[in-house]
C-alpha cells in the first residue's frame, strides 16, 4: 500500500502518455512528505496500476467524450491535511498530463482517496520492501 488504480476510456490510450502518467503519479506519491518531514508511502509499497475499460458509456453517448477516474487507496493514519497535500499534488499531476488533451475535447477526469480503516484482512508477502529498507 498505497495503490492507486486509474481506469480509462479506451481512447485516451493512443492520445495520453499513460505510462508516463504512472511514472510521475508514482514519483508524486514519493515526493510527500508529513508534517514531520516523513515520507507519506513507502517507495516498496507505491503502485501505480492503469487500466482501459474493456466497455464503457460516458455522458450520453453523443460526443466524443473521455474519461479517467484515479482511485488512491492508502493505510489509516495519516491527517486530513497530508491526505489534501497529496490529492492536490496528484491532480496536478493528472491536469498536467491531460490539460491538453481537455482543450481538445470532453474528458472528465475524477480522483478519489480512500482509506483501508476498516479492513478485515490486509496479508502481505513481498521480496519489494526489503529493497527499499536499508
Amino acid at each position: 500500500m498505497p495503490h492507486l488504480v486509474l481506469l480509462y476510456t479506451p481512447d485516451l490510450e493512443n492520445q495520453a502518455d499513460i505510462p508516463g502518467l504512472c511514472r510521475a503519479l508514482a514519483d508524486s506519491m514519493l515526493e510527500q512528505r508529513d508534517e514531520s518531514g516523513k515520507a507519506v508511502f513507502p517507495t516498496g509499497g507505491t503502485r501505480v496500476l492503469a487500466y482501459p475499460a474493456t466497455h464503457s458509456a460516458v455522458a450520453d453517448g453523443k460526443g466524443d467524450y473521455g474519461f479517467l477516474y484515479a482511485n488512491l487507496r492508502m493505510g489509516a493514519g495519516r491527517s486530513a491535511a497530508v491526505h489534501k497535500q497529496v490529492g492536490d499534488s496528484l491532480l496536478a499531476t493528472l491536469r498536467q498530463y491531460l490539460d491538453a488533451l481537455q482543450q481538445q475535447r470532453p474528458i472528465g477526469l475524477t480522483l478519489q482517496i480512500d482509506e483501508s480503516s476498516g479492513q478485515v484482512y490486509d496479508g502481505k508477502h513481498s521480496s519489494l520492501h526489503p529493497l527499499f529498507n536499508t
